[in-house]
């Protein structure tokens, strides 16, 4: 067997050893193996989680044959689960799995607590009434939950949770934390220590740019009133300040100090959505607090008080043209002051527990570590329980994505599926299952449409007829390739939620196969 390093060599540049480590600590549990459940979980056992189960009750059957790989002509007649069990085995003998026949929507009936045994429920093709039962039990068991159906050329995917919160954000696009706007002591004296003016060539262009933009920022606030550039042209006169010091035309540390310039004029302080964060009435904590928010907490005291309004510093730097000397000497200052911060942080952690009755040191120095180099990025997401939104949904939002030139077609699919439930539930079979109804299917599948969006307080609002008759076209079928691309989607969602990285989708996907587009509905 492959050493597991090796194995999933390329993944753990992403998520690295933690989150590996996460995944191989989960057990999943999947609901029907159809096309979208049997795609979903391929991607997460050639990802390597620790264990799955598969729920399905079903036989294989001929019509399986074409959209489904992980079952063949021999598969006939047998057990759907304990055939797809078999062979996503073979994929990956590190992963512990197995099968139960049973139908899914039975097991949410009869033996809700079989579930709190799974770290997650992935749900798929099940219909409306069995997603509100099964997200009530996962949420009263703190189940992390994820629904994902395909139909025809559309597809869904959802999260339920009622809380997940994330450290390691990963956010594309962030500023370094450079404090180039509010340096500390340390940082000011180690720029004190250059001088800009130097008439050495070499040391000239081997100054690293934060060493620059420090001073050319005191030197402007010094004959600004303590100001920092502000407007437009107060900007651009700042950037000629730093070309006014270059002395040869190819200096490159200037010019990097000339793009770099910006990050002098950003705000100072933390931004909007830390501010929501710390702000939250979880971060009042009582001994029911999560570590998440007994850390929110201590960071908030921080800010207030030793930061000044300042997050702990990250306390690493990019790479920047520099001598040797100067770049290491300067990683040390930022390093230092991230070791101070981190220490004050610790120690305030550590008495918020003992306030609330913990042991001291239950939160380990390696996770305060990650919460100080991850606090300007932090997320917190809350989902909806099924439910509410099914019964109540954001009334003006449906209205607006329904009438939306662009989310109209997602909006108008969304409604026709929850339709297709409720047309299931009527009529005992879905519109356009069975050939020589189809007129028949379309006006029936119009009135129950029209009779949901009344409900939903949405009366006045239209789908077009050629959605509708798409919908009644697909006859429920799980086509390969549209299930191939929502299990991407959800198995990609699964692998955020286990490892507590990236910032899963908030709201319901929609994959209007139609048009190739993804959107999210906030509902």
């Amino acid at each position: 067997m492959a050493e597991p390093k090796v194995k999933y060599d390329r993944q753990l540049r992403i998520w690295g050893e933690k989150g590996q480590a996460a995944l191989e600590k989960a057990s999943i549990c999947l609901l029907n193996c159809g096309p979208t459940g049997s795609e979903t979980l391929k991607n997460l056992v050639l990802g390597g989680v620790g264990s799955i189960t598969i729920v399905d009750g079903s036989k294989v059957e001929v019509g399986d044959l074409g959209n489904n790989f992980m079952v063949d002509e021999s598969s006939v007649g047998q057990s759907k689960a304990e055939c797809v069990c078999a062979f996503l085995q073979e994929l990956n003998d590190a992963v512990k799995a197995k099968f139960i026949e049973e139908h899914p929507e039975e097991l949410i009936e009869t033996n809700p607590s079989f579930f709190s045994q799974f770290t997650l429920v992935i749900a798929t093709q099940l219909v409306e009434d069995s997603m509100v039962k099964l997200d009530r039990i996962c949420r009263e068991a703190n189940i992390i939950l994820i629904f994902a159906r395909s139909y025809g050329l559309m597809g869904l995917v959802r999260i339920s949770v009622k809380e997940h919160a994330v450290i390691e954000s990963k956010p594309d696009h962030f500023l370094d934390d450079l404090r180039l706007n509010d340096p500390w002591p340390e940082l000011r004296r180690f720029a004190e220590t250059v001088d800009l003016n130097t008439t050495d060539a070499v040391g000239h262009k081997h100054t690293p740019y934060i060493i620059i933009l420090v001073k050319m920022a005191e030197e402007w606030a010094n004959t600004h009133g303590g100001k920092l550039p502000s407007t437009r042209e107060e900007k651009k006169q700042f950037k000629d300040l730093i070309k006014s010091k270059m002395i040869m035309v190819d200096e490159e540390n200037y010019k990097e100090a000339m793009e770099a310039s910006f990050k002098v004029f950003s705000p100072q302080g933390i931004g909007p959505n830390l501010q929501k964060i710390i702000n939250d009435s979880s971060s009042e904590v009582d001994s029911n607090s999560s570590d998440f928010w007994v850390m929110v907490a201590a960071l908030k005291e921080f800010i207030a008080s030793e930061g000044g309004g300042e997050t702990p510093l990250e306390g690493s730097i990019p790479d920047m043209t520099s001598s040797t000397e100067l770049y290491v000497n300067l990683q040390k200052t930022y390093q230092a002051k991230a070791e101070a911060d981190f220490l004050v942080m610790e120690q305030r952690v550590k008495n918020l527990l003992k306030k609330i009755n913990r042991d001291p040191a239950s939160i380990s120095k390696a996770n305060i570590k990650s919460f100080c180099r991850n606090a300007r990025k932090l997320a917190v997401c809350r989902y909806r329980l099924v439910e509410d939104e099914f019964n109540s949904p954001v009334q003006p939002e449906l209205q607006k994505y329904l009438t939306d030139e662009d989310y109209g077609t997602a909006a108008g699919l969304y409604i026709l599926l929850r339709a297709a439930d409720r047309f299931a539930a009527n009529y005992n079979k879905f519109p356009g299952q069975f050939d020589g109804e189809m007129d028949e299917d379309i006006s029936r599948l119009k009135s129950t449409a029209v009779g949901l969006l009344n409900d939903l307080g949405c009366n006045g609002s239209a789908i077009s007829e050629d959605l509708i008759n798409e919908m009644c076209r697909y006859g429920a079928s799980e086509l390969h390739v549209v299930a191939a691309f929502v299990g991407g989607v959800a198995s990609q969602e699964v692998i955020k939620l286990i490892t507590r990285q990236f910032i899963p989708m908030s709201g319901t996907f929609i994959f209007n196969g139609i048009d190739h587009k993804s959107q999210l509905l906030l509902l």
